[in-house]
């Protein structure tokens, strides 16, 4: 079978199999069974695959058409232009999560010490530390989750992006120690009911500890409202990625907590998206 033919028989197994962007996954499972780019594409197409990676695009195709996520088979995805490593101990990283790293970093700057809560893959301090100059940039980030096969995802993410992060396994502040002038957190949000009504990649695939947010979704905002302030020092910030319709639940928590200057910041869709608040 040709490099054409066998793309052309993905878009159909995947069309068929109700894969939305069928096209694209077609083509980006084959570019990395095969190793090859658009360029050897073409000028290859109509010539034969080796029998070897046509049996294993055709594996790799059988679990996209059960929709696991494309990213868990491919084993990485992209956040804020860098690459991340992913597997099903941890949420694949979204573009609306970019929101809130580029928030922190309008706030963080060099000596300051930066927590994540709920870190999972780790995209979203290791891109702030990425971003605020890498390891020379005076910016010490400390990061936490309850998932200790989280936490193994996370330390690889950040090596490969040339940080350091203190890893910490903690059930949100537990195991938390010192002061910080920054925490950021993108917890568990969205309503336990809500859970069966999600994409089946998300429902069945992803880590759903990292998806539930108890009946309300707002159960891990309130356990965090409740205790961050013995570790913020003063005048130190939140930041908050929320579910779209959490903007004023969330906002009312830190007001009524004695955050000031308490708002919300939308994404590029202008839905609600991260909740900032100064102690």
């Amino acid at each position: 079978m040709t490099y054409q033919e066998t793309v052309k028989r993905g878009e159909q197994v995947l069309s068929m199999a109700g894969i939305d962007d069928f096209k694209t996954d077609a083509w980006l499972l084959l570019e990395m069974v095969c190793k090859i780019d658009r360029g050897f594409y073409y000028m290859h197409m109509e010539d034969d695959l080796p029998e070897e990676q046509l049996s294993e695009y055709e594996i790799t195709l059988r679990k996209r058409a059960e929709h696991i996520p494309l990213q868990y088979i491919i084993g990485e995805t992209e956040f804020m232009g860098l690459k991340f490593k992913v597997n099903s101990n941890v949420l694949i990283p979204r573009q609306d999560t970019e929101t809130l790293v580029e928030e922190a970093l309008k706030i963080v700057r060099p000596g300051m010490r930066v927590l994540d809560l709920c870190t999972g893959s780790g995209c979203v301090i290791v891109s702030i530390l990425h971003n605020a100059g890498g390891n020379a940039g005076g910016v010490k980030g400390y990061a936490v989750d309850i998932s200790k096969q989280a936490l193994i995802v996370a330390k690889e993410n950040a090596k490969q992006n040339d940080v350091t992060v203190n890893f910490e396994r903690s059930d949100l502040f537990d195991n938390v120690t010192g002061k910080f002038d920054v925490i950021v957190a993108n917890p568990p949000y969205i309503p336990t009911a809500e859970i069966a009504k999600l994409m089946p990649e998300v429902r069945d695939f992803e880590p759903t500890e990292a998806l539930d947010g108890k009946e309300d979704g707002l159960y891990f905002y309130r356990k965090m409202v409740e205790e961050c302030g013995n570790y913020l020092n003063p005048g130190g910030k939140i930041l908050f990625e929320i579910g779209h319709d959490q903007g004023d639940a969330v906002s009312g928590l830190l007001r009524d907590a004695g955050f000031y200057d308490v708002g919300i910041v939308k994404d590029l869709a202008r839905h609600d998206r991260v909740v900032t608040g100064t102690l």
